[in-house]
This record gives structure tokens, C-alpha cells and sequence, in this order.
């Protein structure tokens, strides 16, 4: 999510670049939007009247299926969404990328790897709660730890 922050995510080029038939409609929509898309690492041009070229797709989305990928983003440009969607759907691929590379309960760490996961989670914003919504760390003061062992 930084590296999204401080410019365009990264893209992938394509070995061979891809043919996409759309309507002329959805392809003249993509046209217009092309300059936004680059800045989410999608790369397009126009190919004939009712086709497009894909010369490179953000990398965060591996080899997606490109005619669902650009007739959707054509109808959320139609509908005034514009390239939203592709960024929200890069950053939620970001967001499962780093759910799976997380720290999953139960696994044991040394008190080095602790120290260190608290100073980073210290410097992110938003640390206090995981992709999902559920909470990363619990604050308990005393009156509550007394509590739990039913003392005072």
C-alpha cells in the first residue's frame, strides 16, 4: 500500500501484447480512461474500432482474464466510477497478499521477532485492526486481568 502511495503500482508487460475485442462503444470508454489506467499499471491502446491492445497489466494482478478485466472497467467508466474499481481491487489484493504473509496465531516467536513486529506495527497506520476488520492486539489494564482471575 506505501509503494501504491508514492506513484503508480508495478506493471507487468506483456511478452506478446493481447487483442481485446469490446464494442466500439466500451473501447472509445477505455480510450479516454487510458492515461488513468497507466497510472494503476494497466497500459492500453486503441486497436481498430472495436478492439483495444493491452501492452502491460499491474503486476499485483498476475495473468487476470483481460476482456471480463476491461469490459468492466468500461462500464464503471460509463457508469462515472472510473478507474476506481481497478484500484480497489489492487488494493485489496494488496490486503491479501499481506494477510497471508502475516503472523498467524499460534505460531511461536522469539522475543527478538516480538520486539520487532510491535516497532513495525508501531509505524503503520491502522495496525490495530487486520484486513478484515478483526482486532491485531487487545489493550488490558489491570482492573481487567483482576477481573479475569475474579480478583477484587
Amino acid at each position: 500500500m506505501r509503494g501504491r502511495a508514492g506513484g503508480p503500482p508495478p506493471s507487468q508487460p506483456l511478452l506478446v501484447p493481447e487483442v481485446v475485442a469490446l464494442d466500439s462503444l466500451a473501447a472509445d470508454t477505455i480510450e479516454a480512461a487510458s492515461p488513468a489506467l497507466a497510472q494503476l499499471g494497466l497500459e492500453v491502446e486503441r486497436f481498430g474500432p472495436d478492439a483495444v491492445l493491452v501492452r502491460a497489466v499491474p503486476a499485483a494482478l498476475g495473468a487476470p482474464p483481460l476482456k471480463p478485466l476491461l469490459q468492466d472497467l468500461a462500464d464503471e467508466l460509463a457508469q462515472g466510477d472510473g478507474p476506481r474499481a481497478l484500484a480497489a481491487r489492487l488494493d485489496a489484493i494488496a490486503a491479501t497478499i499481506a494477510c497471508h504473509a502475516s503472523v498467524r496465531a499460534g505460531r511461536p516467536l522469539a522475543l527478538a521477532e516480538m520486539n520487532a513486529l510491535l516497532r513495525q506495527m508501531e509505524a503503520v497506520p491502522a495496525s490495530g485492526t487486520c484486513n478484515h476488520g478483526r482486532p491485531t492486539f487487545l489493550r488490558l489494564t489491570k482492573a481487567d486481568l483482576e477481573a479475569l482471575f475474579h480478583r477484587r
